[in-house]
């Protein structure tokens, strides 16, 4: 059994001893603690309630974390709107349509099916920063509790956010839907049997796409690992080709999380979600500039032509964002640190490698939808296949490696030798320590794990062999570095 607590959430195994799983007793705890620091951090006249919004995914264990989380909420005193089955990205949205407090997401996001997690969020409908999270837990520890009187109780009503969200979507400037419509598209969906097969069909229907749905019942019963990654797309990567179909559509089980494939059953790339969904708003907001003959700033402002990802995500959208006269800005891994960053530079959009497209026009967190929404109106009005597109944007591979240490004080040693070994190179160590090496369009990131003594070694290369080359050589230091 499993918890890990960390800024951004508490995540577990169900079942098991408190402490060492997500059990009610710690879901209860860490609800209190987000309840004790709202107030803190949202003060309010006596009297006035304070109103969070719930919402889950379609996982097993949904309903019992849902009654454990809304009745400690009204035990606190708060109001509760309750979202039912929601995406990670609908949650979110309704916070802000809501006017709310607050927001918790109960989705262990990609983790297989015996896992789930409450995802905190402010009032902004974001995930709360570093600062915030560990206040939660230190007051969780605590577990100092003093309940609302039976007066003082609060509330719950239902709400369903998923239309209002597909309208926001397709309200979008930048969403042409009748250019989709015409386009007369095909798709196959992957829901993967979560929310994604609520939500997805309703919006792919509104654009006037043609959509093939599989595991798209929202039982929870994971169809294949959830993680939405080649190795666990065949089944939609066959039903792609059997079905003459243009795209194919894979969502985890949250819905925050898009992976595409191509007309011909291939990969489009996870990394490559983000960079086509850039390259059309970049090249959008040029044209956009030219026609209305202003500065591109004037034309797209409060936004500037700008650009973000954390560092572990594929230099292809530094690539892209310079082929159009911007500025590519990289941060630290976790979405929140990647919001900071679009916030602080104004990006136009940012977001993840791992197919995590944020579209601040919409709201500041990973979208599956707006990314849906994005990608096929830049396919119809480029006029091309999926792998043609794809074919247009500068070619790169990741390799995936970690170096497995038995001894947590090894890593700091490790990642301090890299930066003097590697001075020449081009060095970053927000998070961890990544290395460029500009002549060669490649770049080795090492990152310590928060749980386990391990470095994730993350490199990328135009070739595969010249990633795995490059991780094996960083793995090769690293043990010289042990050894010596």
């Amino acid at each position: 059994m499993t918890l890990i607590k960390s800024i951004s959430g508490i995540r577990g195994t169900i079942g098991g001893e408190p402490g060492n799983a997500l059990t009610p007793v710690d879901i209860v705890k860490f609800v209190y603690a987000y309840c004790v620091k709202l107030r803190e951090r949202r003060p309010k006249q006596q009297g006035e309630r304070y109103r969070v919004v719930v919402g889950k995914d379609a996982r097993i264990s949904g309903e019992m974390v849902e009654q454990l989380v809304c009745g400690t909420l009204i035990a606190c005193g708060v109001n509760v709107v309750k979202a039912g089955f929601a995406s990670t990205p609908t949650t979110e949205m309704a916070v802000i349509f809501e006017n709310a407090d607050g927001g918790i997401i109960l989705t262990a996001s990609h983790n297989p099916k015996q896992w789930n997690a409450l995802k905190l969020l402010n009032e902004k409908g974001e995930f709360l920063n570093a600062e915030e999270g560990a206040a939660i837990l230190e007051c969780a520890d605590a577990e100092d509790f003093d309940f609302a009187d039976v007066d003082s109780i609060g509330t719950i009503e239902e709400k369903d956010f998923t239309d209002r969200h597909i309208d926001a979507v397709l309200a979008l400037e930048a969403v042409d839907a009748d250019a989709v419509r015409k386009a007369g598209f095909k798709v196959v969906l992957d829901a993967v049997n979560s929310v994604g097969g609520i939500i997805m069909p309703r919006l792919l229907r509104r654009l006037g796409v043609e959509c093939i749905e599989i595991n798209c019942e929202p039982t929870g019963n994971f169809a294949h690992n959830p993680e939405p990654l080649p190795a666990n797309l065949v089944q939609l990567s066959d039903a792609v080709v059997s079905n003459r179909a243009d795209l194919g559509i894979s969502v985890d089980p949250d819905v925050d999380r898009l992976a595409l494939i191509c007309e011909d059953g291939k990969p489009f790339g996870e990394e490559y979600t983000l960079v086509s969904v850039a390259d059309y708003l970049l090249s959008r907001a040029v044209e956009k500039s030219a026609a209305e003959g202003k500065t591109v700033e004037e034309s797209i402002a409060p936004y500037k032509l700008a650009t973000a990802s954390n560092l572990s995500s594929s230099r292809a959208l530094r690539d892209v964002t310079e082929k159009h006269g911007g500025k590519y800005y990289a941060s630290a891994v976790g979405e929140v640190n990647v919001t900071t960053k679009m916030k602080e530079c104004g990006a136009l959009i940012g977001g993840e490698g791992n197919g995590g497209v944020i579209y601040p026009a919409l709201h500041y967190g990973r979208d599956a939808m707006v990314g849906v929404a994005l990608f096929l109106t830049n396919l119809a009005y480029r006029k091309c296949s999926v792998s043609g597109l794809l074919g247009t944007y500068p070619s790169y591979t990741i390799a995936k490696n970690r170096i497995e240490l038995s001894d947590k004080s090894l890593i700091d040693k490790i990642l301090s030798e890299m930066k003097s070994i590697y001075a020449k190179e081009d060095i970053n160590d927000i998070d961890g320590v990544k290395i460029s090496f500009e002549a060669d369009r490649k770049w080795v990131h090492l990152r310590r794990s928060n749980t386990e003594p391990i470095i994730r070694v993350y490199a990328e290369a135009p070739t595969q062999q010249a990633a795995e080359e490059l991780a094996g050589e960083i793995i090769r230091m690293a043990d010289s570095i042990i050894k010596a």
